[in-house]
C-alpha cells in the first residue's frame, strides 16, 4: 500500500498491527487469575489498546507535529505493555513462552512507530 492509498487510520499497517497485539493481550489475560482483573489484567489491556487508539487519534489530527506527538504516546503505551508482560512473568501469572509472541509483536510495532515518526519528521 503506498501513501496515496491511505484514506483512514484503519489503512495504516501500524494501526492494524497494534489492534492484533491488543487482541493477543485480551486472549492472554483471560487466563490470568480472577484476582488480577483490576490489576495486571486491566493494565495490560488498557496499555495495549492505547497503542492503536493513539495512532488513530494522531492520524485524525490535521498537523503532522500532533501526529508525531500521539505516535510518541503510543510508544510509551507500547513500553508500558511490555513492562506489564514482563511483570506478569516475574510474579508467576504468565510464562516466558506465553508472552514470547507478544514481545516479538511489541518489538515489530516499536520499529514501525520509530520509522513512521522519522518519515513524518523528514517530510517537514
Amino acid at each position: 500500500m503506498n501513501g496515496t492509498d491511505i484514506k483512514s487510520y484503519r489503512d495504516l499497517l501500524i494501526w492494524q498491527q497494534a489492534m492484533d497485539l491488543t487482541v493477543l493481550r485480551y486472549t492472554l489475560t483471560r487466563r490470568f487469575p480472577k484476582e488480577e482483573m483490576f490489576g495486571l489484567t486491566s493494565q495490560i489491556r488498557r496499555a495495549a489498546a492505547s497503542i492503536a487508539a493513539n495512532v488513530a487519534e494522531g492520524h485524525g489530527r490535521e498537523h503532522s507535529g500532533s501526529f508525531v506527538q500521539f505516535l510518541r504516546i503510543a510508544q510509551g503505551s507500547l513500553k508500558e505493555t511490555e513492562t506489564h508482560l514482563i511483570l506478569a512473568v516475574r510474579v508467576g501469572i504468565a510464562t516466558e513462552a506465553k508472552i514470547k509472541s507478544a514481545m516479538k509483536k511489541c518489538e515489530e510495532i516499536g520499529k514501525m512507530l520509530r520509522s513512521l515518526i522519522r518519515a513524518i519528521q523528514d517530510r517537514k
